[in-house]
């Protein structure tokens, strides 16, 4: 069963976040947001790149785009400023699914609800555009906040894969694995909107 319709770089727009296709030109704006705070170095255990590697991270992952492995978005808050890079990835049309991934946001956007109302706007377009059955979250056994914050959206976890792989300093990493499926989605998607709507209305 294929995707309803083939993944490929489309903006989606909240009130909070803009997540616009990954460019070249939003180089500058990647590296002051993973400057804030030394991000790349204070979340070394994610896939935030240091300032002299944004160019690279960004080749990266438009040369995946364009082999269709990943569709990458650079998130913008409602001011037009940069805040993070996020991505679908490990497509697969059998299913069909994705991940939801490869993302971070500079410091001062922690909090503000720009991550929850992405994580809405992109399987929102996931389930009901592109017609996913499963969204898969996966992250970091030691990051207990992003941990927390996939709880909070209603997904389920699947299991902990344990030294999957290794982190830059050479650490084993154990990931844990998480998924919402369509049928739950509803459920997400109503919490999702309860929880930005409270947010609003303060």
């Amino acid at each position: 069963m294929p995707f309803l319709t083939s993944p490929s770089p489309v903006v989606l727009t909240g009130a909070l976040v803009e997540l616009r296709p990954l460019d070249r030109s939003h180089a500058d704006g990647l590296r002051d947001a993973v400057s804030e705070g030394d991000l790349w170095q204070t979340a070394w255990y994610t896939s935030v790149p240091a300032p002299d590697g944004v160019a690279d991270e960004i080749e990266r992952r438009l040369r995946l785009s364009d082999a269709g492995e990943m569709v990458p978005f650079t998130a913008f808050d409602a001011a037009g400023r940069v805040i993070g890079m996020t991505s679908y990835y490990d497509l697969d049309a059998s299913v069909p699914r994705l991940h939801i991934g490869y993302t971070w946001n500079r410091p001062s956007a922690h909090g503000t609800g720009t991550n929850a109302e992405s994580k809405l706007l992109l399987m929102q377009h996931a389930f009901e555009t592109l017609g996913v059955y499963r969204v898969g979250l996966t992250t970091q056994w030691v990051n207990f906040q992003s941990r927390a914050a996939i709880e909070r959206l209603g997904a389920k976890q699947d299991g902990v894969m344990r030294a999957i792989s290794r982190y830059r300093n050479g650490a084993l990493r154990d990931s844990v694995e998480y998924s919402v499926i369509e049928p739950e989605w509803p459920a997400v998607r109503a919490n999702l909107e309860a929880r930005l709507a409270k947010r609003r209305s303060r």
